[in-house]
């Protein structure tokens, strides 16, 4: 039996194809998620926010988990649950395990800023659900620090297996792994592949590897095996479009970034609106620059 799970190597964060009246596309969606497995990808993250899961019908929201789970196995599905209260999160986490996902990725409480012991009773009710709880610790956006001694709190409790790290301070990999030696570190931002991959994380939450995942998985075996000669090379190469990962307009990034690849991105819901023309050409240029790359990761896949 594999001891692999889930959450375990490149996990992709996965971005969700519309048609033009902006209705889901579950035929391209699945297709995407075929490919990213055919590229060496371990998993898929559905219904995270690069997937716009805000945006969503719970009608639609559980049909990306199943879609998912139909097109990649249900080993390879890290749902996302995150609500606003606990109570739609764990069920949520519900709708994953009966779809037959192996794992959720929960948020904070983030409707307001809480407390540690909401944080504690949030995350108590959604492992009560039984399935295995991934952390997803994004003070930037949610305004809750998961920070170290509270994770470790939580893992001590049995609520949680790992954390997806997206607070940029690379430090903590270590204070983690300190207070909390046996909860797995997986890479929660594009842009800190390389440093978190050193400091010993086990997975990585991903987002652009919806457009280039061949390179990106190069990319990220080469750094967990601490091939630098190989990793820091590539590294540098990608890290102009890794950053936009880490901002505001990531989702039309990467889903633009997707298209130039031949890949499904389209348009993306409101409120989000399109990128800015200097935005627009410049991830366009990035993009365009790393293509070769791709192409040839791709082929030594191959074995060409």
């Amino acid at each position: 039996m594999s001891l692999r799970k889930p959450w375990h190597g490149v996990v992709v964060a996965t971005a969700l194809p519309f048609r033009d009246d902006l209705s889901v596309d579950l035929d391209k969606y699945a297709e995407n998620l075929r490919g990213l497995i055919e590229a060496g990808c371990d998993g898929v993250c559905p219904n995270g926010s690069l997937g716009e899961y805000q945006t969503l019908t719970p009608e639609e929201r559980a049909a990306v988990v199943r879609t998912a789970v139909e097109a990649v196995g249900g080993d390879r599905v890290l749902a996302g649950v995150a609500a606003y209260g606990s109570q739609e999160a764990a069920r949520w986490a519900e709708q994953a395990a009966e779809a037959g996902a192996g794992a959720v990725m929960l948020l904070p409480p983030n409707a307001y800023r809480a407390d540690e012991r909401s944080v504690v009773a949030h995350y108590r009710a959604v492992a009560e659900v039984g399935i295995p709880v991934v952390a997803y610790n994004n003070p930037i956006d949610t305004k809750v620090d998961l920070v170290p001694e509270l994770l470790a709190e939580l893992h001590a409790a049995g609520h949680i297996q790992a954390v997806k790290e997206f607070s940029g301070d690379t430090r903590r990999a270590y204070r983690i792994k300190e207070l909390a030696p046996e909860l797995d570190l997986l890479i929660g931002a594009d842009d800190v592949l390389l440093e978190l991959a050193l400091a010993g994380a086990v997975g990585w939450i991903s987002g652009y590897p919806n457009a280039i995942p061949y390179v990106c998985n190069e990319l990220y075996r080469a750094a967990t095996e601490g091939d630098l000669v190989t990793a820091l090379p590539l590294y540098r190469e990608l890290h102009p479009l890794l950053r936009w990962d880490s901002r505001t307009e990531f989702v039309q990034a990467i889903k633009l970034s997707m298209d130039l690849a031949g890949r499904h991105g389209g348009g993306c819901r409101p409120p989000r609106v399109p990128l800015l023309p200097d935005q627009y050409e410049t991830v366009k240029a990035d993009t365009l620059r790393v293509l070769p790359l791709e192409d040839k990761a791709r082929a030594q896949k191959a074995g060409l």
